[in-house]
Protein backbone atom coordinates (compact mmCIF):
# COMPACT_ATOMS: atom_id res chain seq x y z
CA UNK A 1 0.00 0.00 0.00
CA UNK A 2 1.49 3.32 -0.88
CA UNK A 3 1.85 6.30 0.69
CA UNK A 4 0.98 9.93 -0.34
CA UNK A 5 4.54 10.60 -0.20
CA UNK A 6 5.34 7.88 -2.85
CA UNK A 7 2.67 9.01 -4.92
CA UNK A 8 3.56 12.48 -4.87
CA UNK A 9 7.52 11.00 -5.90
CA UNK A 10 5.34 9.33 -8.94
CA UNK A 11 3.09 11.75 -9.70
CA UNK A 12 5.45 14.91 -9.35
CA UNK A 13 2.60 16.75 -7.51
CA UNK A 14 3.59 18.20 -4.12
CA UNK A 15 1.98 15.83 -0.86
CA UNK A 16 -0.08 18.55 0.15
CA UNK A 17 -1.98 18.84 -3.41
CA UNK A 18 -2.20 15.03 -3.33
CA UNK A 19 -4.01 14.85 -0.27
CA UNK A 20 -6.58 17.51 -0.90
CA UNK A 21 -7.48 15.82 -4.21
CA UNK A 22 -7.52 12.80 -2.43
CA UNK A 23 -9.97 14.41 0.55
CA UNK A 24 -12.16 15.78 -2.19
CA UNK A 25 -10.99 19.18 -0.63
CA UNK A 26 -13.20 21.83 -2.38
CA UNK A 27 -11.30 24.91 -2.18
CA UNK A 28 -8.57 22.71 -4.16
CA UNK A 29 -8.77 23.90 -8.02
CA UNK A 30 -7.19 21.68 -10.12
CA UNK A 31 -7.27 20.79 -13.99
CA UNK A 32 -9.27 17.43 -14.67
CA UNK A 33 -5.87 16.15 -16.07
CA UNK A 34 -3.95 16.49 -12.79
CA UNK A 35 -7.13 14.80 -10.79
CA UNK A 36 -6.93 12.02 -13.14
CA UNK A 37 -3.32 11.44 -12.94
CA UNK A 38 -3.36 11.54 -9.36
CA UNK A 39 -6.64 8.95 -8.86
CA UNK A 40 -4.94 6.82 -11.15
CA UNK A 41 -1.52 6.98 -9.39
CA UNK A 42 -3.62 5.90 -6.22
CA UNK A 43 -5.47 3.31 -7.47
CA UNK A 44 -2.09 2.02 -9.39
CA UNK A 45 -0.47 2.03 -5.80
CA UNK A 46 -3.85 0.57 -3.80
CA UNK A 47 -3.54 3.60 -1.77
CA UNK A 48 -5.92 3.86 1.30
CA UNK A 49 -6.24 6.83 3.63
CA UNK A 50 -5.64 6.23 6.94
CA UNK A 51 -7.87 5.25 9.45
CA UNK A 52 -9.76 8.34 11.39
CA UNK A 53 -10.92 6.66 14.17
CA UNK A 54 -7.15 5.83 15.55
CA UNK A 55 -6.64 9.45 14.83
CA UNK A 56 -9.24 10.41 16.53
CA UNK A 57 -8.19 8.37 19.80
CA UNK A 58 -4.93 10.38 19.82
CA UNK A 59 -4.82 12.91 22.44
CA UNK A 60 -0.63 14.20 22.08
CA UNK A 61 -1.67 15.66 19.40
CA UNK A 62 0.17 19.31 19.15
CA UNK A 63 -2.86 21.76 19.28
CA UNK A 64 -2.03 24.61 16.34
CA UNK A 65 -4.24 27.63 16.21
CA UNK A 66 -4.81 29.91 13.30
CA UNK A 67 -4.70 33.81 13.28
CA UNK A 68 -6.10 35.21 10.48
CA UNK A 69 -5.88 38.77 9.12
CA UNK A 70 -9.08 38.73 7.25
CA UNK A 71 -12.44 37.76 8.39
CA UNK A 72 -13.74 34.94 5.73
CA UNK A 73 -15.91 37.66 4.36
CA UNK A 74 -13.14 39.69 3.20
CA UNK A 75 -11.16 36.60 1.95
CA UNK A 76 -13.94 35.81 -0.60
CA UNK A 77 -13.01 39.37 -2.15
CA UNK A 78 -9.00 38.64 -1.97
CA UNK A 79 -9.06 34.82 -2.15
CA UNK A 80 -4.64 35.39 -1.50
CA UNK A 81 -4.96 34.43 2.32
CA UNK A 82 -7.97 32.01 1.42
CA UNK A 83 -5.27 29.67 -0.11
CA UNK A 84 -2.26 30.41 2.50
CA UNK A 85 -4.78 29.62 5.15
CA UNK A 86 -6.17 26.28 3.57
CA UNK A 87 -2.94 25.44 2.69
CA UNK A 88 -0.91 25.66 6.02
CA UNK A 89 -3.58 24.09 7.71
CA UNK A 90 -3.27 21.27 5.38
CA UNK A 91 0.32 21.16 5.79
CA UNK A 92 0.07 21.24 9.60
CA UNK A 93 -2.34 18.39 9.54
CA UNK A 94 -0.88 16.62 7.55
CA UNK A 95 2.41 16.37 10.06
CA UNK A 96 0.09 15.43 12.79
CA UNK A 97 -1.33 18.55 14.09
CA UNK A 98 -4.62 19.63 15.60
CA UNK A 99 -5.68 23.18 14.03
CA UNK A 100 -8.35 25.48 15.69
CA UNK A 101 -9.16 29.49 14.69
CA UNK A 102 -8.90 31.92 16.64
CA UNK A 103 -11.27 34.32 16.82
CA UNK A 104 -10.81 38.07 18.44
CA UNK A 105 -13.16 38.82 20.82
CA UNK A 106 -13.39 42.07 23.26
CA UNK A 107 -9.76 42.77 22.39
CA UNK A 108 -9.06 39.08 23.17
CA UNK A 109 -8.05 36.14 21.06
CA UNK A 110 -9.51 33.37 21.69
CA UNK A 111 -9.86 29.52 20.53
CA UNK A 112 -13.01 26.90 20.75
CA UNK A 113 -10.95 24.66 21.59
CA UNK A 114 -9.89 23.68 25.41
CA UNK A 115 -7.02 21.81 24.74
CA UNK A 116 -3.63 23.86 25.90
CA UNK A 117 -1.89 25.64 22.82
CA UNK A 118 1.29 24.44 21.82
CA UNK A 119 1.53 26.88 18.65
CA UNK A 120 0.25 29.81 16.70
CA UNK A 121 0.82 30.00 12.89
CA UNK A 122 -0.32 33.78 12.25
CA UNK A 123 -1.14 34.82 8.70
CA UNK A 124 -0.98 38.40 7.25
CA UNK A 125 -0.58 41.63 8.86
CA UNK A 126 -0.96 42.73 12.61
CA UNK A 127 -0.92 45.52 14.98
CA UNK A 128 2.14 45.69 17.71
CA UNK A 129 -0.71 45.14 20.07
CA UNK A 130 -1.94 41.99 18.42
CA UNK A 131 1.07 40.63 18.20
CA UNK A 132 2.06 40.63 22.03
CA UNK A 133 -1.43 39.25 22.47
CA UNK A 134 -0.51 36.19 20.36
CA UNK A 135 2.80 36.21 22.42
CA UNK A 136 1.72 36.29 25.48
CA UNK A 137 -0.90 32.99 24.70
CA UNK A 138 1.96 31.32 23.52
CA UNK A 139 5.24 31.62 22.57
CA UNK A 140 5.55 29.16 19.74
CA UNK A 141 4.19 32.08 17.28
CA UNK A 142 5.05 32.21 13.28
CA UNK A 143 3.98 34.41 11.06
CA UNK A 144 3.14 34.09 7.30
CA UNK A 145 3.29 37.29 5.08
CA UNK A 146 4.51 39.10 7.11
CA UNK A 147 7.60 40.15 9.57
CA UNK A 148 6.65 41.87 12.33
CA UNK A 149 9.58 41.49 14.78
CA UNK A 150 12.79 39.30 12.67
CA UNK A 151 14.27 39.53 16.08
CA UNK A 152 11.71 37.62 18.09
CA UNK A 153 9.63 35.53 15.48
CA UNK A 154 9.82 33.31 13.37
CA UNK A 155 8.39 34.37 9.59
CA UNK A 156 8.10 33.75 5.75
CA UNK A 157 7.66 36.24 3.19
CA UNK A 158 8.05 37.13 -0.68
CA UNK A 159 10.93 38.69 -2.10
CA UNK A 160 8.48 41.73 -3.44
CA UNK A 161 10.96 43.61 -4.42
CA UNK A 162 12.16 41.24 -7.13
CA UNK A 163 8.51 40.24 -8.41
CA UNK A 164 8.32 43.57 -9.59
CA UNK A 165 11.77 43.36 -11.89
CA UNK A 166 10.49 40.12 -13.30
CA UNK A 167 7.50 41.59 -14.46
CA UNK A 168 8.95 44.92 -15.89
CA UNK A 169 12.39 43.20 -17.65
CA UNK A 170 9.38 40.82 -19.12
CA UNK A 171 7.48 43.75 -20.34
CA UNK A 172 10.57 45.93 -21.48
CA UNK A 173 11.81 42.85 -23.36
CA UNK A 174 8.53 42.41 -25.15
CA UNK A 175 8.92 45.59 -26.47
CA UNK A 176 6.44 47.87 -24.03
CA UNK A 177 7.76 51.43 -22.69
CA UNK A 178 4.92 53.01 -21.66
CA UNK A 179 4.50 50.77 -18.47
CA UNK A 180 2.09 51.48 -15.61
CA UNK A 181 1.27 50.27 -12.16
CA UNK A 182 -2.37 50.17 -11.00
CA UNK A 183 -2.84 50.35 -7.00
CA UNK A 184 -3.30 52.16 -4.18
CA UNK A 185 -0.43 54.82 -2.84
CA UNK A 186 -0.51 53.66 0.67
CA UNK A 187 -1.11 49.62 2.10
CA UNK A 188 -0.27 48.61 5.48
CA UNK A 189 3.29 48.21 7.40
CA UNK A 190 4.46 44.81 9.04
CA UNK A 191 3.03 46.46 12.27
CA UNK A 192 -0.64 47.40 10.22
CA UNK A 193 0.65 51.04 10.23
CA UNK A 194 -0.06 53.08 7.20
CA UNK A 195 2.79 53.42 4.68
CA UNK A 196 3.71 53.67 1.08
CA UNK A 197 2.65 50.56 -1.00
CA UNK A 198 5.90 48.55 -1.49
CA UNK A 199 5.11 47.25 -4.71
CA UNK A 200 4.37 50.60 -5.96
CA UNK A 201 8.02 52.13 -4.14
CA UNK A 202 9.41 49.45 -6.00
CA UNK A 203 7.76 49.83 -9.43
CA UNK A 204 8.76 53.48 -9.37
CA UNK A 205 12.20 53.12 -8.34
CA UNK A 206 12.88 50.63 -10.72
CA UNK A 207 11.44 52.19 -13.69
CA UNK A 208 12.93 55.14 -12.57
CA UNK A 209 16.54 53.69 -13.04
CA UNK A 210 15.63 52.13 -16.22
CA UNK A 211 14.87 56.02 -17.69
CA UNK A 212 11.00 55.02 -18.09
CA UNK A 213 9.20 56.44 -14.96
CA UNK A 214 5.99 58.77 -16.27
CA UNK A 215 4.18 59.45 -13.15
CA UNK A 216 1.00 60.21 -15.38
CA UNK A 217 0.72 56.03 -15.72
CA UNK A 218 1.09 55.00 -11.69
CA UNK A 219 -2.72 54.94 -11.63
CA UNK A 220 -3.78 54.94 -7.64
CA UNK A 221 -6.94 52.86 -7.29
CA UNK A 222 -8.60 51.83 -4.22
CA UNK A 223 -9.53 47.79 -3.79
CA UNK A 224 -13.15 48.86 -4.00
CA UNK A 225 -14.59 47.40 -7.55
CA UNK A 226 -16.77 50.66 -8.28
CA UNK A 227 -14.25 53.27 -7.65
CA UNK A 228 -11.39 51.62 -9.06
CA UNK A 229 -13.97 50.89 -12.63
CA UNK A 230 -14.72 54.55 -12.19
CA UNK A 231 -11.21 55.78 -12.27
CA UNK A 232 -10.04 53.99 -14.98
CA UNK A 233 -12.96 54.66 -17.12
CA UNK A 234 -12.93 58.47 -16.20
CA UNK A 235 -9.31 58.19 -17.56
CA UNK A 236 -10.26 56.83 -20.72
CA UNK A 237 -13.62 58.61 -21.55
CA UNK A 238 -11.33 62.26 -20.65
CA UNK A 239 -8.83 60.82 -23.80
CA UNK A 240 -6.28 60.49 -21.58
CA UNK A 241 -3.36 58.24 -22.98
CA UNK A 242 -3.32 55.02 -21.52
CA UNK A 243 -0.35 52.60 -20.62
CA UNK A 244 0.77 49.88 -23.67
CA UNK A 245 1.26 47.42 -20.03
CA UNK A 246 -0.04 47.72 -16.71
CA UNK A 247 1.56 45.98 -13.35
CA UNK A 248 -1.26 45.45 -11.30
CA UNK A 249 -0.42 45.11 -7.48
CA UNK A 250 -2.62 42.03 -6.73
CA UNK A 251 -4.91 39.69 -8.14
CA UNK A 252 -8.71 41.32 -7.41
CA UNK A 253 -7.26 44.92 -9.11
CA UNK A 254 -5.86 42.70 -12.42
CA UNK A 255 -9.12 41.33 -12.73
CA UNK A 256 -11.54 44.15 -12.08
CA UNK A 257 -8.79 46.25 -14.62
CA UNK A 258 -9.78 43.57 -17.47
CA UNK A 259 -13.50 43.96 -16.78
CA UNK A 260 -12.90 47.96 -17.04
CA UNK A 261 -10.98 47.64 -20.20
CA UNK A 262 -13.66 45.21 -21.64
CA UNK A 263 -16.78 48.09 -20.81
CA UNK A 264 -14.40 50.75 -22.88
CA UNK A 265 -14.30 48.60 -25.36
CA UNK A 266 -10.57 48.06 -25.26
CA UNK A 267 -9.02 43.92 -25.38
CA UNK A 268 -6.19 43.05 -22.99
CA UNK A 269 -3.43 42.28 -24.23
CA UNK A 270 -3.85 44.00 -28.22
CA UNK A 271 -4.80 47.32 -26.36
CA UNK A 272 -3.31 47.02 -22.58
CA UNK A 273 -1.51 44.26 -21.53
CA UNK A 274 -1.44 43.19 -17.87
CA UNK A 275 0.48 41.62 -15.07
CA UNK A 276 -0.59 40.48 -12.20
CA UNK A 277 0.63 39.87 -8.36
CA UNK A 278 -0.11 36.12 -6.20
CA UNK A 279 -1.09 34.16 -9.04
CA UNK A 280 -3.79 32.48 -7.07
CA UNK A 281 -5.65 29.47 -9.17
CA UNK A 282 -8.08 32.30 -10.33
CA UNK A 283 -5.17 33.60 -12.31
CA UNK A 284 -5.54 30.64 -14.76
CA UNK A 285 -9.30 31.18 -15.23
CA UNK A 286 -9.85 35.02 -16.25
CA UNK A 287 -10.13 35.52 -19.96
CA UNK A 288 -7.40 36.06 -21.47
CA UNK A 289 -5.74 33.96 -18.78
CA UNK A 290 -3.20 36.35 -15.78
CA UNK A 291 0.64 36.41 -16.96
CA UNK A 292 1.14 37.01 -13.14
CA UNK A 293 4.05 37.02 -10.60
CA UNK A 294 3.81 34.09 -8.49
CA UNK A 295 3.72 34.26 -4.46
CA UNK A 296 4.38 30.12 -4.38
CA UNK A 297 1.26 30.02 -1.66
CA UNK A 298 1.67 26.02 -1.37
CA UNK A 299 5.71 26.81 -0.60
CA UNK A 300 5.34 29.89 1.62
CA UNK A 301 2.42 27.68 3.77
CA UNK A 302 4.49 24.83 4.02
CA UNK A 303 8.17 26.55 4.83
CA UNK A 304 5.67 28.74 8.03
CA UNK A 305 3.92 25.23 8.83
CA UNK A 306 7.70 23.26 9.41
CA UNK A 307 9.15 26.56 10.99
CA UNK A 308 6.27 26.17 13.69
CA UNK A 309 6.89 22.47 14.10
CA UNK A 310 10.34 22.78 14.74
CA UNK A 311 9.84 26.13 16.90
CA UNK A 312 7.34 23.48 18.87
CA UNK A 313 9.73 20.83 18.88
CA UNK A 314 12.87 22.31 19.40
CA UNK A 315 12.99 26.25 20.31
CA UNK A 316 15.79 27.42 17.93
CA UNK A 317 17.70 30.02 20.01
CA UNK A 318 17.27 32.47 17.53
CA UNK A 319 14.59 33.53 14.92
CA UNK A 320 14.87 32.64 11.48
CA UNK A 321 13.00 34.62 8.71
CA UNK A 322 12.79 33.35 5.35
CA UNK A 323 12.55 35.21 2.36
CA UNK A 324 11.40 33.10 -1.36
CA UNK A 325 11.98 34.69 -4.25
CA UNK A 326 8.93 35.80 -6.64
CA UNK A 327 8.27 33.62 -10.15
CA UNK A 328 6.77 35.12 -13.29
CA UNK A 329 4.17 32.69 -14.75
CA UNK A 330 3.99 33.49 -18.23
CA UNK A 331 -0.18 33.32 -19.43
CA UNK A 332 -1.59 34.96 -22.39
CA UNK A 333 -2.61 38.82 -20.61
CA UNK A 334 0.74 40.13 -22.48
CA UNK A 335 1.31 40.81 -25.86
CA UNK A 336 4.87 41.62 -27.44
CA UNK A 337 4.98 45.17 -29.22
CA UNK A 338 7.30 47.05 -31.42
CA UNK A 339 8.80 49.66 -29.27
CA UNK A 340 9.55 53.22 -30.17
CA UNK A 341 13.43 53.91 -31.14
Amino acid sequence: MATIREIAEYTGFSAATISRVLNNDPTMSVTDATRTTILEAASRFHYKPPVKSRRAKRKDLPHIAVAEMLSPAEQLSDPYYLYLKNYAAQYCLDAGGEISYLTEQGGLYRTPSQKRLDGILAIGIFSEEQVEKLSAMCPALVFLDSSPDETRFDSVVLNLSLGVEQALDYLIAKGHRRIGFLGPSCKLDQKKRPAPEVRRQCFMRYMEEKGLLDPELVLDTSSDRQEMWDSLLGRIREGRALPTALLSYNEETAINAMGALRKAGLRVPEDVSIISFNDTPLSALTEPPLTSVSAHLEDMSACASKLLFERMKECPSIPRKIVLPATLVERGSVIEIQSNP
